[in-house]
């Protein structure tokens, strides 16, 4: 199968312009095909500011009414995925900046309202992305750009986790080409000691994760992204890596790079 790598940026990436530079010569150096999903960063949470638009949170979690979503729409859908599109042009990659509503390529259902009103959130399921079409994309030469914006085919536009979307494309596309999943943040990747940038733990596989649970070298906030991992790999995607932006080159020398998540070490 085809190799295809799906990676997430988020805001310590597209708040710094000279991060974000690096980062797109390098993701255009990748070879293959590749999609690149990405969050909101700071810009909007200034924004809404400016406007006088407060900023609504449950349990860290931000509450998406109307005018937050006028906003986010204009900043992930406009500012920050067109600036991404034209630096990237700037290196010689075709890119294309896509919302969920763009080709239908990501449709979602807007979140119930349980004991919390989330507002105009999107939530994923299995048959949200369509494969095929993002296919065609690739294989006619661009690079699709996808920001955090989906849509529910009513003509509602909806906010969604960047990470979900990223997950959720690399399960969906896996059946179509070899599939690899990198989250860049801004640790080197999984650590034994979480004071000490230089010890990464390599290569993780099911067993190994289990081990570092009960030690408790893996709690709290990385339990959920490194369950979500060992979720998309299950469902066939071939690999997700966790590793820092400004490391990205080495994955095109197969250097290693970051935390390598995958069934078998």
């Amino acid at each position: 199968m085809t190799p295809l790598h799906i990676i997430k940026i988020g805001g310590n990436v597209i708040d710094n312009s000279e991060n974000l530079y690096h980062f797109l010569k390098d993701f255009t150096a990748l070879e293959g095909y590749k999609i690149l999903v990405h969050g909101g960063g700071k810009v909007a949470t200034q924004l809404s500011e400016t406007l006088g638009i407060e900023a609504k949170l449950v349990d860290g979690r931000r509450i998406t009414d109307i005018e937050t979503l006028r906003v986010v729409t204009m900043v992930y859908g406009g500012l920050i995925n067109k600036n991404i599109v034209a630096q990237l042009q700037r290196f010689g990659n075709n890119a294309i900046g896509l919302t969920g509503a763009d080709g239908n390529f990501i449709r979602t259902k807007k979140r119930p309202v349980k004991t919390i009103d989330y507002g105009f959130v999107g939530d994923i399921d299995e048959k949200s992305i369509d494969p095929q079409n993002i296919s065609r994309l690739m294989e006619a030469g661009f690079t699709p750009v996808f920001c955090a914006i989906t849509h529910d085919g009513e003509g509602q536009l909806l906010n969604t986790n960047a990470d979900t979307i990223a997950s959720a494309l690399a399960v969906s596309l896996a059946k179509l080409y070899s599939t690899t999943l990198v989250y860049c943040f801004e640790k080197k990747g999984v650590l034994m000691d979480i004071n000490d940038e230089e010890s990464i733990i390599r290569d993780i596989d099911p067993v190994r994760y289990e081990e570092l649970k009960l030690k408790q070298i893996i709690h709290s906030g990385m339990l959920p992204k490194l369950d979500n991992a060992f979720t998309a790999i299950s469902c066939g995607v071939k690999a997700v890596i966790i590793g820092r932006s400004d490391e990205l080159s080495q994955l095109k020398n197969k250097q290693p790079f970051g935390t390598r998540l995958s069934k078998s070490i």
